[in-house]
């Protein structure tokens, strides 16, 4: 049997306790508790301990420490249960007290997976150009439920997702591009799906924006990738340099007509 000999207060954290205690041997630090623990506990000078009243402290002293760093992690912004699971284990706490936390953060309503989910769909329509397939990935990731993920993304409509995949897509046809429409296609649709639209919602964008394309944008691509092509084909001549350079544009994404135009124009002006 200890008995407690001395409490002092940490000089670091007024909010937490040294227990000294004796059990014939001598004096000696014992363990720390909170001021919520020593109060529940009644812990003074003279109080006696046996080994299942110090088990038992410890225990809801460690469930109090633990449940103050999940408060704290969540302060900064909301978080799933799976986050709130991964960041106590980081910090090397019990799976029995990490548990004990989480249902005491549920009963406060401090976490609660599906207003995680609508929260964060709205944050990511808010703030970001993700399309929803990125935006269910994440949630995943997060532990949240299919079918909770699913009701969420109710918050996102499809003519909104078109919306932004369209200004995506403008976006890209505005940049300056030596490419063929085949190639910037390409890049699009794989630009949008990495960004979580669906491949039809994005044939459905590109197909709106396609009259964007100019005759002339194309024509100047392809007068520059052939530009390139002649310094690589230039020791070739006559009917082989023209199915080289035939061949090398087709791989471009170039039309069978402009390249015939382009050969057509530049053997005119030779």
């Amino acid at each position: 049997m200890a008995i407690i000999t001395k409490i002092t207060t940490q000089t670091k954290n007024t909010e937490r306790f040294n227990i000294f205690t004796d059990d014939g041997s001598g004096e000696r630090f014992a363990f720390s508790v909170d001021s919520d623990t020593l109060i529940k506990y009644q812990l003074k000078k003279g109080m006696e301990l046996d080994d299942f009243s110090l088990m038992e402290i410890q225990y809801h002293d460690d469930i109090r420490k633990t449940y103050n760093a999940a408060v704290q992690y969540l302060a900064r912004r909301m978080r799933s249960e799976k986050e709130i699971r991964n960041y106590l284990k980081q910090k090397e706490a019990d799976e029995s007290i990490i548990d004990e936390v989480i249902h005491k953060l549920a009963e406060q309503n401090y976490l609660n997976d599906k207003e995680f989910a609508f929260a964060f769909v709205r944050t990511q329509i808010n703030t970001t150009d993700k399309g929803p397939d990125v935006i269910s990935r994440e949630l995943k990731e997060k532990g949240i439920s299919a079918e909770i993920t699913g009701e969420a993304l109710n918050e996102y409509p499809r003519e909104q997702q078109i919306e932004k995949a369209s200004k995506i897509t403008s976006k890209f046809l505005h940049k300056t591009t030596k490419e063929s429409w085949k190639v910037q296609k390409q890049k699009l649709e794989q630009l949008l799906l990495r960004k979580g639209y669906s491949y039809e919602d994005i044939q459905l964008v590109i197909q709106e924006h396609e009259g964007e394309k100019e005759d002339e944008a194309e024509l100047e691509a392809i007068r520059f990738q052939g530009a390139k092509l002649q310094h690589k084909f230039y020791k070739y001549d006559g009917f082989e340099y023209e199915q080289r350079m035939k061949q090398a544009l087709y791989r471009k994404g170039f039309s069978i007509d402009l390249i015939e135009r382009y050969l057509g124009e530049k053997e005119n002006k030779e």
